[in-house]
């Protein structure tokens, strides 16, 4: 599959996009990955999605495409967790772990980059806003738990 200019932009544009919505989040809650950091994974994961599926012969020979697209997904998702799992700190005294949201929006965003590279946009139209609510919405329930939780002891 050879895409023109025009698509290739619209899907390294999105990938883009979306790891900047994402990044916002992260940025507005003062975590160490923002919306740059994550703009330019979901922008490097969909440039390897869109470099790896035109690559010359794979229109005729789909078995090989499959397997050129499992060896990104794999791959890309195997190395974006490394810098995940850079923001995770553990303090064994304290028996708390922190960064653990910033790491799976790395690893998120990165998917939703490889998703918007291959072109899968309704898959990235569904999990953009799913993702968007886990991260605003779910604190607050979070929280009212924590607080209910703390007026039943």
């Amino acid at each position: 599959m050879v895409l023109d200019f025009d698509d290739i932009a619209l899907r390294l544009g999105a990938a883009a996009v979306v790891g900047v919505l994402i990044g916002i989040n992260r940025d507005l809650q003062n975590k160490p990955i923002g919306a740059r950091t994550l703009g330019l994974v979901g922008l490097g994961t969909a440039t390897v999605a869109v470099s790896g599926v035109q690559f010359p012969g794979l229109a005729e020979n789909p078995d090989a495409a499959s397997r050129v697209v499992q060896g990104i997904i794999q791959g890309v998702m195997a190395g974006i967790s490394f810098i995940g799992a850079g923001v995770i700190l553990r303090d064994a005294k304290a028996r708390t772990v922190e960064g653990l949201t910033t790491a799976a929006t790395v690893w998120v965003t990165a998917a939703l980059g490889i998703a918007c590279g291959l072109g899968e946009w309704r898959s990235v139209a569904i999990a953009v806003p799913v993702a968007l609510v886990l991260l605003m919405v779910v604190p607050w329930i979070e929280s009212a738990i924590s607080k209910e939780k703390k007026l039943l002891e």
